[in-house]
């Protein structure tokens, strides 16, 4: 479709604030709960269980963990695999709604287990997998060797992630707790909940979800997010709903007539945030998010980083590491030793004085929220210039206590 020459051109930087709007990572939240947060975004990616409290740490003024823990424990909120077929909180509206209108998608990614599935009907393995589950929540294994025992000449690890696709299944409690261990254990959204999935709906009010969490947007920036397919036709049905802009390079973007877009030049402090994050995976183009020059270095292979954001974009990498010094005293008067949280940060670049001591507040409210301790430190390790060194070393500079 050709674009017209006065659709607006929105650059990198408008790109970036109008998304980091929309995330809640200009400025924190204030009276708004977790709740509405994991809705406003729809899901948070969850991966490992740690991600979801960091993500909402870097966004809620006043977040404590417990805020999440709770949500979780009370069943408003809970983990299943919707986008992208990657482990996501959300709420159990959508959990019951956004799963259903994903479902196709996750089917056709059956498509790489077909050899291991040959001769498995698929509608018994739906309804035989649903019994186990519902008659109770299944760890993964005995899941995996109950499917296997009803089809011994099929591949055991595809009968499981055929019955992961092909059913809504959320990880059961304790499993997601704040501080709490649990392995994987599975039954489907319906029973946890205690009422059906809704029909999978059309996707436009998805669509509109999305714009207002990761906008303005293309529709393959949508595609991407989403694991779906074919959504042209959906945009430009939502086409007299919406504005259109374009990015540098001629791409068309759509929007919400009413969402905010800052001005480029707006402050966006320093921001911690968790492997996995979605702002970092939702749009074709990262590059709202991603410098050209750091492309690729949120990530090592199959192994994704805890990343820092300085003024909007990809800046560097960190890791938290607490320990505590055996125990002090003797006999029954033994105590447990002072603990203490360091905070290690990699830059890509050398920081200026003002960078370094806003990361560094930022840096402190991150462990004193989310890493409780006697004592902290916040060191800044070597500055890495090199994109093939993807950790932080344990070579600091300049620790600074707390």
């Amino acid at each position: 479709m050709a674009l017209k020459a006065d659709r607006p051109v929105l650059g990198t930087r408008a790109l970036n604030r109008a998304t980091l709007e929309r995330q809640l990572l200009l400025r924190r939240a204030v009276g708004v709960s977790a709740k509405d947060v994991v809705g406003h975004l729809v899901g948070l990616q969850a991966q490992n269980v740690k991600p979801p409290y960091f993500q909402l740490a870097a966004r809620l003024a006043g977040f404590v963990p417990e805020d999440l823990s709770g949500l979780m424990e009370s069943r408003e909120v809970a983990r299943l695999v919707t986008m992208r077929s990657t482990i996501h909180t959300h709420t159990a509206d959508d959990c019951l709604t956004l799963r259903p209108l994903l479902q196709d998608a996750r089917e056709k990614e059956l498509r790489l287990f077909r050899a291991g599935l040959a001769g498995v009907d698929l509608d018994h393995l739906t309804a035989f997998s649903r019994d186990l589950v519902e008659e109770r929540p299944r760890p993964v294994k005995e899941l995996r060797d109950a499917l296997a025992a009803r089809w011994p000449d099929a591949d055991p690890s595809a009968l499981a992630v055929a019955a992961r696709g092909l059913l809504p299944l959320v990880q059961t409690t304790p499993r997601g707790l704040w501080g709490r261990a649990g392995q994987v254990t599975l039954t489907t959204a319906e029973k946890w909940f205690g009422r059906p999935s809704e029909p999978a709906p059309a996707p436009d009010d998805t669509v509109l979800r999305y714009l207002g969490a990761f906008g303005p947007a293309s529709v393959k920036d949508m595609q991407v997010w989403s694991g779906l397919t074919r959504l042209r036709a959906v945009f430009e049905r939502l086409r007299p709903r919406l504005l259109t802009f374009r990015d540098e390079y001629g791409v068309e973007l759509f929007d919400l007539p009413d969402a905010p877009r800052p001005d480029e030049d707006t402050p966006a402090p320093p921001r911690f945030l968790p492997e996995f994050e979605n702002l970092l995976l939702s749009h074709a183009d990262r590059s709202r998010v991603v410098p050209p020059a750091y492309k690729g270095r949120a990530s090592h292979g199959n192994i994704a980083h805890r990343t820092l954001l300085i003024d909007g974009f990809l800046a560097g990498i960190w890791r938290v590491e607490e320990s505590r010094a055996g125990t002090a005293g003797r006999g029954t008067s033994r105590r447990a030793a002072p603990s203490r949280t360091t905070l290690t940060v990699q830059l890509f670049a050398r920081p200026t004085r003002q960078e370094r001591a806003d990361v560094a507040e930022e840096g402190e409210r991150l462990l004193t929220t989310m890493a409780p301790a006697d004592a902290y430190d916040i060191r800044f390790a070597d500055v890495s210039t090199d994109p093939t060194d993807q950790a932080p070393t344990d070579q600091a500079q300049s620790p600074t206590s707390r």
